[in-house]
């Protein structure tokens, strides 16, 4: 029996992040991991891509505007025929990053937007400004044209804010909004688990959706 390749992979390119996020998987620090790939070898993983017949590499990190060869394996990947998309914090776009990530051949960025309030946002990821910081981005891409998404990690301290985010998202002019649960896992497990939705609050959040004008 043929199996058939997934249609999307995701590539963790750096571990490296200029935030803190309370809740990160990866559990990021300031330093690139000594194991990362060699821009070399991300060329041969994208060739292994390309022969599988992946349609879509969506890459994160850490934070992957803080690898130097970002926009090289994007370039490289678009020449496969691969669409990429790019999953960052946002603080570290500006107008001209926006472009050349345009013209690497980035299709998209989902941006994290983890409040609708600079002290919920903040808080959640580390730094202060950083909110700030991710609006900037936000308009970044839309001056360059570069589509963007808000991704959002829900928790309990924004229950109440989620039609607030929603909003926010349309008004700035996403093309997409996505909320992610919250997961106890990797830095989370000790500095927010507390945060994690209980199975009512869960339901309740997909009742909602399901009855708002968002869906």
């Amino acid at each position: 029996m043929q199996i058939q390749p997934p249609f999307m992979v995701s590539y963790s390119i750096t571990t490296k992040c200029n935030l803190k996020c309370k809740h990160c998987y990866s559990e990021s620090v300031d330093q690139p991991a000594p194991d990362e790939l060699s821009t070399e070898e991300a060329f041969r993983l994208v060739d292994d891509l390309s022969e599988w017949g992946i349609g879509l590499l969506v890459i994160d990190g850490g934070e992957p505007l803080c690898q130097e060869d970002l926009l090289a394996v994007v370039k490289y990947a678009s020449s496969k025929g691969i669409r990429t998309t790019i999953g960052s914090n946002g603080t570290l776009i500006d107008e001209g990053m926006a472009r050349k990530m345009l013209d690497a051949g980035v299709k998209s960025v989902a941006i994290s937007v983890d409040g609708a309030d600079a002290q919920t946002h903040d808080s959640f990821r580390g730094i202060s400004g950083a909110f700030e910081q991710t609006l900037k981005g936000i308009e970044a891409c839309r001056a360059a044209s570069l589509p963007f998404q808000f991704n959002m990690v829900i928790r309990k301290e924004t229950l109440s804010q989620l039609e607030k985010m929603l909003h926010m998202a349309v008004d700035y002019g996403a093309n997409a909004a996505e909320f992610f649960d919250l997961v106890a896992a990797g830095r989370a497990k000790q500095e927010c688990k507390e945060q994690v939705l209980s199975p009512n609050e869960r339901k309740q959040v997909m009742t909602w959706l399901a009855q708002s004008q968002w869906t």
